[in-house]
């Protein structure tokens, strides 16, 4: 049995990899599971995947908190705030579950924005709550 935190990334990397909005927007350099040595242009990244549990009337139940990063390489904001909006729409737009996993609930919790004033840099971070189940 898999994990349900590798389960539901799997998913979710599928979806996003397959969404070609979103990676006309980050462009050929892609969706990651850990930031990347080297890579000077957009990118996201899965940064933070965490599991509760979340059990509802007796049954097993999970509440993941996952924090996705995006990076571009110039100070300007729309470069993660496109990105960041598309993750968004395609999150919540879709069936995230498995063959061995129900999602029942995607929600966007925030958008951060910065830019870092040594490198020039802009970032988002976007973080999500989203709740699955598993198929008994």
């Amino acid at each position: 049995m898999t994990h349900a935190i590798i389960d539901l990334q799997t998913s979710i990397l599928s979806k996003l990899n397959a969404d070609t909005a979103l990676i006309s927007m980050i462009g050929n350099n892609g969706i990651f599971d850990m930031p990347p040595k080297g890579k000077s242009g957009t990118y996201m990244v899965v940064f933070r995947h965490d599991l509760l549990a979340h059990d509802f009337d007796m049954a097993p139940g999970n509440e993941h908190r996952i924090i996705f990063k995006i990076w571009h390489p110039e100070p300007n904001r729309s470069g993660v705030l496109a990105p960041a909006e598309r993750l968004v729409l395609v999150l919540t737009g879709q069936d995230l579950s498995t063959p061995t996993l129900i999602v029942s609930t995607v929600f966007h919790q925030r958008t951060d924005s910065a830019i870092n004033i040594k490198s020039g840099h802009a970032s988002a971070t976007i973080a999500f709550r989203i709740f699955s189940e598993p198929v008994v």
